[in-house]
């Protein structure tokens, strides 16, 4: 059942990587303003602010298997609709430097994205709860690795480069072959069999289930300063990544395949920390894999800053891919071993709400940051300055997390 569990989840983000390229290319086809560019993928980032507690209670409540089911059926749809409006309007007219083309295919665009999003955080979340139903607490990492390498295959490897095929034939193709992986994925996981539904303990009252949520994780001061760092790591890391796009067009002149090759070769990074990761932990263990892990983040911003080409833009990106697929191998199967699987839905929505619901500011920030910083700098230097700034956080970040990650690994 793992495996046919592992592939489910391939598809699916084989599914992402496709998004990844088509959500942002499609957006700068309409529309040249990194403010209104910014608006797609905060659409797909918002839900996690927005639902994660209420997935948290929901995934303690029902039948995980069910709720992947349900949520990424959704996902089909939404891609469907999505490739149908886009394939009507196609072709698409010039965007222009201010406002938007076509303001309806936007808007259908945002609200698409918005409904991707809200399901991805319901489906990861059930996601993660059932991992532990199906390995026991000592194959954690060894699964994880095995379930992230599988996912980084098609979220970063293959993903970006069909989308950017893709795209490069139609503008509604990868959103049309996204409705059909998610369509796979529902196969796969339909036919796993088992309890996937936690015990109940007490009467359901969604105040109470959220308070016992949070007094656990309150509780352990590791999860908490786990969750920060992760949250901090990841608004960072989005605020790049909304520069990154209008920056392999404008200042590196880069083709969309080029990018998706570029997104595909960090992939490498990952899946080479998802394989190495758990004998990294093995010799080094968890809290200095964490700290050293987390010291790499610095350098990998200010790789992306300085780098003058393809290949150089590629390697940095393959040392975030690989750091942070190591750290999440770390935090990840620590928190899936230290909660109870009665509070596992809630105590993790609560844990990606800090560290996964700051995403949008990132994005909102970077899109900011180069609007205000154009008029007075020019628009090549305000397309790299999110990176600097993202450099510049991650240093401090690392400054305190380095002995609050000693100290709570020590302690828990």
């Amino acid at each position: 059942m793992l495996m046919r569990f592992i592939l489910a989840s391939g598809a699916t983000n084989l599914a992402d990587g496709v998004a990844l390229v088509a959500w942002a290319w499609a957006a700068t086809l309409l529309t040249r303003d990194p403010l209104l560019v910014a608006l797609v993928p905060l659409a797909l980032r918002l839900p996690w602010f927005l639902f994660s507690l209420p997935a948290g209670v929901v995934t303690d409540r029902v039948d995980r298997r069910r709720l992947i089911l349900a949520m990424d059926a959704l996902r089909a749809f939404s891609f469907g609709v999505t490739a149908l409006i886009v394939w009507l309007a196609s072709p698409l007219p010039a965007a222009p430097e201010a406002g938007v083309a076509l303001p309806g295919l936007f808007a259908g665009m945002v609200l698409a994205a918005l409904l991707v999003g809200m399901a991805e955080v319901f489906r990861d979340n059930a996601a993660q709860t059932l991992l532990p139903a199906l390995v026991g607490p000592d194959r954690l990492e060894a699964a994880n690795g095995r379930l992230w390498s599988v996912e980084l295959i098609g979220n970063a490897l293959a993903g970006p480069a069909i989308g950017a095929a893709l795209i490069g034939l139609a503008v509604a193709l990868p959103f049309a072959a996204n409705a059909a992986a998610y369509g796979v994925a529902v196969a796969l996981v339909a036919s796993l069999s088992g309890r996937f539904r936690a015990e109940a303990a007490g009467p359901r009252d969604w105040r109470r289930e959220v308070r016992e949520g949070f007094d656990f994780l309150r509780g352990l001061p590791i999860l908490r300063d786990l969750a920060l760092i992760t949250g901090v790591w990841n608004l960072l890391h989005q605020a790049m990544m909304v520069a990154l796009v209008l920056h392999v067009q404008e200042n590196l002149g880069l083709s969309a395949g080029v990018y998706g090759l570029i997104l595909s070769a960090a992939a490498v990074g990952g899946i080479a920390g998802s394989l190495l990761g758990p004998r990294i932990v093995a010799r080094m263990g968890a809290a200095r894999t964490a700290q050293v892990m987390l010291l790499s983040s610095a350098p990998a911003f200010l790789g992306v800053a300085l780098a003058p080409g393809a290949w150089t833009l590629a390697l940095s990106m393959a040392l975030f891919e690989f750091s942070g697929l190591v750290w999440n191998l770390v935090v990840v199967s620590h928190r899936q071993r230290i909660i109870p699987p009665a509070l596992l839905g809630r105590v993790n929505s609560l844990y990606r709400l800090i560290a996964t619901g700051m995403m949008p500011l990132g994005l909102v920030l970077s899109g900011a940051a180069m609007a205000v910083a154009e008029p007075v700098f020019g628009r090549p230097v305000a397309l790299v300055l999110p990176f600097w700034l993202a450099a510049a956080g991650a240093g401090l970040l690392t400054l305190w997390g380095w002995r609050a990650v000693g100290r709570g690994f020590a302690r828990s």
